[in-house]
């Protein structure tokens, strides 16, 4: 077994710099895979939700300690931009619905969350690993891509300038 801990951590940092990525936001160019079903609040999102919106898809787990660092200043940047033209939307990767749920209770989150049980929304999106961030214009392209848990302050600079562009 000890053998094991050493093996794993070794595994996971090669899994890591594998990917080529270090934490923090980065340029992208790729169109916005459709996103809809029931969210874990009880509602539904679709398209129609979202469309000519600036989005922001942010990839979660409740085991994922960076997640749980960045949740709250999702939640305050949903509050500041929710009536300007901002859609939030929470991609939760493989949890239980319940734990999912209990999560979003304990953060307060207000924007809506949907379940990815399977991975195949990360797929589709090129996911890297949690948290995985994705911020779209109001054409639907994504446009900026975050790993690892984004800061507050450049995420907010990202959604201001792609609100600016759409003017």
């Amino acid at each position: 077994m000890k053998r094991l801990l050493p093996l794993a951590l070794v595994l996971l940092a090669a899994c890591t710099s594998a990917a080529g990525q270090e934490p923090g936001l980065r340029e992208f160019s790729k169109p916005l895979p459709a996103l809809q079903g029931e969210t874990l609040q009880g509602g539904s999102v679709s398209p129609a939700d979202y469309r000519g919106a600036v989005m922001v898809v942010n990839f979660w787990a409740t085991w994922c300690g960076p997640c749980r660092r960045e949740q709250p200043g999702l939640e305050r940047l949903w509050n500041e931009f929710r009536d300007r033209g901002v859609y939030f939307l929470g991609v939760n990767y493989r949890d239980e619905p319940t734990a999912a749920r209990a999560y979003l209770r304990q953060f307060a989150v207000t924007y809506p969350s949907i379940q990815d049980q399977a991975g195949a929304l990360a797929f589709d999106f090129g996911f890297v690993g949690l948290p995985d961030t994705y911020v779209v214009d109001r054409s639907g392209q994504i446009r900026y891509w975050g790993f690892g848990a984004v800061d507050e302050g450049a995420l907010r600079s990202l959604v201001t300038k792609l609100l600016s562009e759409g003017s």
